[in-house]
């Protein structure tokens, strides 16, 4: 698979954005859709913000950041977001409704050789691609990290339909990027990453609640004793404790009852205490 020109993705959250961003710094054309122009302006803003940590860490010129910058458009109209498009990356909301409506919509205006990828962290691939009908064997997982710009690795999901071709060219556009490769040939739960991380950060938890060491002190232990760029509790105050408890239910309908929320987590999730969007998590934050 050639260097695609034009890769559209569906969804500018913290995920979508940054893939947008990190196909620019790649040279490609990236185009953002969100439905909501809140959600489109601070995709603006934490790509901007973005491509200036990399200018002032020396990563990155101004030019160059500027060039980047220039390739990434942002719209809610999908029908100008696909149009043309080499990739087509899904990256909305871990709901399986919701991606099945997002891809169902795009599958119709983008192009039929379009590579169409799914970036879920857990959900099945080939249970979204259900939704696809003659399409499904086109869907893919590309499977991204948080935030996609620093993170080198990225995993590509097999559905039970998916063509063998398609998790070539999806291994090809995740190179393409920069990054490191891993397959999961079988569409299981959580696939590769998921799956192991989400049984340490339950793990840390429960130590959390039974007074083993505090979330800085854990956190900190798997920093420095396994070079883990980000403890397991600081992760899941960035993306969201009501984010990590939706997914671990979804591990435990499928694995078992190892991967259950533990009482003491819902009862943050149920109190607001959802990490750094609500201001307290496992740690308190300052108002923004």
């Amino acid at each position: 698979m050639q260097a695609p020109d034009k890769v559209a993705v569906l969804g500018a959250g913290i995920m979508g954005n940054g893939i947008a961003q990190l196909a620019a710094m790649a040279g490609m054309t990236a185009v953002a859709r969100d439905v909501s122009a809140e959600a489109l302006r601070r995709a603006g803003d934490a790509i901007d913000t973005s491509l200036a940590r990399f200018v002032k860490a020396g990563k990155l010129s101004a030019h160059d950041a500027a060039a980047a910058r220039g390739r990434v458009t942002l719209t809610a109209d999908l029908a100008e977001a696909t149009d043309g498009a080499s990739v087509v990356i899904e990256a909305v909301t871990e709901v399986l409704d919701v991606k099945q409506q997002v891809l169902g919509e795009a599958v119709e205006l983008a192009p039929e050789h379009a590579l169409l990828g799914t970036n879920t962290s857990q959900l099945s691939i080939t249970t979204i691609a259900a939704g696809l009908g003659e399409h499904a064997s086109r869907l893919v997982g590309v499977h991204f990290f948080n935030p996609p710009v620093m993170m080198r690795l990225v995993e590509v999901i097999a559905g039970l339909q998916t063509r063998p071709s398609e998790i070539e060219r999806a291994r090809a556009f995740g190179e393409a990027l920069g990054k490191q490769v891993v397959v999961c040939r079988k569409d299981s739960p959580g696939f590769i990453t998921s799956r192991a991380y989400a049984i340490l950060r339950l793990e840390c938890v429960k130590m959390l609640e039974e007074g083993i060491a505090t979330a800085e002190d854990i956190d900190t232990a798997l920093k420095l004793g396994f070079n883990f760029p980000m403890g397991p509790l600081e992760l899941g105050d960035m993306n969201g404790l009501d984010t990590y408890v939706h997914a671990i239910e979804g591990l435990a309908d499928a694995h078992g009852d190892r991967f259950r929320p533990t009482v003491g987590l819902r009862n943050m999730v149920a109190a607001g205490r959802l990490g750094r969007k609500s201001g307290a998590g496992f740690y308190e934050y300052e108002p923004r």
